[in-house]
């Protein structure tokens, strides 16, 4: 019932050639609608099914780029993103450009326009800073330590604003430490547990700063999908908010890394080694946290629950990358 809520409805996706994107036009594709990726310059991935989709090439910085992305389109996933938490601090001004100034460019061409579309923006949990409880929910106070969670923050309180005043509806999924098949990040801060994995099945040694305890929620890229689904199908009960998307699970990062190991070492009849660093220095201050997601109120509004289990979703991992290496090679 929930994809047939986007049957013939018109969708645009920002960042159309990465990881989120790309799982969900993957489950979009045999649904009869239409898709239009917008993409700086990367390839597309190929989805072959019933929805139409169109490839759009532009930046999304700029205000002509809006204009015709938005023409005729009902829902914005905007996923677009510079990810990387070290290069939004050495250079803030690129990182405002790439993280803040394209949503008000979105929504300033709604305003202008005249135009409606739902508007579904992906957030990070780390917008919150680090929180003092855990499980976390939307009703932590926001202290955003980095410079990349506090562009993330302004964008999304952009959104906020302009729902306010009756120009969009849309509402801020904000996630935890997402992992699953699809393309590689391309920010060194993001998809970290998916380089754990390529790194095991190369056979390589696996690295656990410090003694690993920081907790972290882990959740399966099609659960995220899942929520962003769900949230345009019920953005009457979420807009102008922003909302914890996590599995509700927390594992410390040493668990996580030997859990990797004896998941590929299963598959591959190969030891993968583990061995303890010390912390590196100059380590960002918000890699010192611990986190789990309260999903309570996103769930009651939608229905969402995360299905897939840290090992489960692990396993799946290691099956999508053993088949791409197959093709590769």
């Amino acid at each position: 019932m929930l994809i047939e809520f986007y049957q013939d409805k018109r969708i645009l996706v920002t960042g159309g050639s990465g990881f989120l994107a790309t799982n969900l036009v993957e489950a979009l594709k045999d649904t009869k609608c239409f898709i239009r990726r917008l993409s700086r310059g990367a390839r597309f991935p190929v989805h072959a099914g019933a929805a139409r989709i169109e490839d759009m090439k532009a930046d999304i910085a700029e205000e002509a780029t809006w204009e015709r992305a938005l023409d005729g389109i009902d829902i914005v996933f905007h996923f677009a993103a510079q990810t990387g938490v070290s290069t939004a601090n050495e250079d803030p001004v690129a990182d405002f450009g790439a993280n803040v100034l394209p949503m008000l460019r979105m929504l300033e061409a709604c305003r202008k326009k005249n135009l409606h579309p739902v508007a579904l923006f992906s957030g990070t949990v780390t917008e919150a800073g680090i929180t003092d409880r855990i499980p976390v929910d939307e009703n932590i106070p926001d202290n955003p330590v980095t410079v990349y969670d506090l562009h993330k923050l302004m964008a999304e309180n952009y959104l906020k604003y302009y729902v306010r005043k009756g120009m969009v509806r849309g509402a801020g999924l904000r996630l935890s430490n997402v992992y699953g098949p699809g393309p590689r990040s391309s920010g060194a801060n993001r998809g970290v547990l998916n380089g754990m994995i390529e790194k095991a099945l190369e056979g390589r040694t696996l690295t656990i700063y410090g003694q690993g305890d920081y907790v972290r929620d882990y959740i399966y890229v099609r659960d995220v999908v899942g929520a962003f689904l769900a949230a345009g199908a019920s953005i009457d009960r979420l807009s102008g908010r922003h909302y914890v998307i996590g599995s509700g699970t927390g594992h410390t990062i040493a668990e996580t890394v030997r859990m990797v190991a004896s998941r590929v070492e299963r598959i591959s009849g190969f030891p993968v080694a583990v061995m303890h660093v010390d912390l590196p220095d100059g380590m960002s201050p918000i890699e010192r946290r611990n986190f789990v997601a309260d999903t309570t109120h996103f769930s009651s509004r939608t229905g969402w629950m995360a299905g897939t289990s840290l090992a489960e979703g692990i396993d799946l991992t290691i099956d999508y990358f053993v088949r791409e290496a197959e093709v590769a090679s």
